[in-house]
């Protein structure tokens, strides 16, 4: 039996703000939701200040980093203004995301390879400001390795594609999805990237992904959110960190 190190759980707290802007009111409180996380087990907060503001507003960052004692992930786009807000915080990481205002959710990796001499001198005072920058990435090597030159340490690989599969039966791209992750994982690390993954799991997806021995963190925020509904934070949390540690024992 082999024990592979720990994978980090970050939980992202964004849906819980989607919930109080439907109605504007002061309720629930995100913030409330990133300490109850932080004492009921998780590793990390993640949250996502979109440029049209639909969820976390930026009092909510303030709020988190007064309150928080574990690492915050603050998810942006790459954009002058969100440059100036981390700049200002100087959260523990900064992930770079893609934004379109008409989608949903964020519906693919960034694209890296495309804006490499824009997020070279994006990322530059990030990291002189001592945040760990990381870009969330579809699992494709010219990403990857696009992601190295530019100064990233870390990538998130986006599991969005291999979740919806593995909910569609027989749907015969899960198995190739999920090994092309498998091997995008090996192959980040091999480059000196520190290896993220999230988008759509479940705990029915998670343990797969968990069990890549390169994986240092899950960032996992709808679904939980979701499962709290019914079982509590404390509940979905405990649940989701108890089938990582299995995933990690081989």
């Amino acid at each position: 039996m082999t024990i592979l190190t720990d994978v980090r759980l970050g939980v992202n707290i964004d849906h819980v703000a989607t919930i109080r802007n439907a109605r504007g009111s002061m309720y629930p409180d995100p913030i409330e939701a990133a300490v109850l996380a932080q004492n009921e087990g998780a590793d990390g907060i993640t949250a996502h200040l979109r440029e049209d503001r639909r969820h976390i507003r930026d009092e909510d960052i303030d709020g988190l980093i007064a309150a928080l004692n574990i690492p915050l992930n603050f998810e942006m786009a790459a954009t002058e203004e969100m440059q100036k807000i981390a700049l200002k915080h100087k959260p523990h990481a900064v992930c770079l995301v893609p934004e379109k205002r008409e989608e949903r959710t964020t519906e693919g990796g960034l694209d890296v390879l495309k804006e490499e001499t824009k997020l070279e001198a994006f990322i530059k005072p990030l990291n002189n400001a001592g945040c760990r920058v990381s870009l969330f990435i579809a699992a494709v090597p010219a990403q990857v390795e696009a992601a190295k030159r530019v100064g990233a340490a870390v990538v998130e690989l986006h599991t969005g594609a291999y979740c919806d599969y593995y909910y569609e039966s027989k749907h015969s791209n899960c198995e190739a999805e999920f090994e092309n992750l498998k091997k995008m994982c090996g192959y980040a690390h091999s480059l000196g990237l520190e290896v993220h993954a999230g988008h759509g799991l479940t705990f029915e997806t998670v343990g797969p992904i968990a069990a890549f021995p390169e994986l240092k963190e899950l960032n996992i925020g709808h679904f939980l959110i979701s499962d709290a509904v019914f079982n509590g934070l404390g509940a979905s949390i405990k649940k989701m960190k108890k089938l990582i540690e299995e995933a990690r024992t081989s």
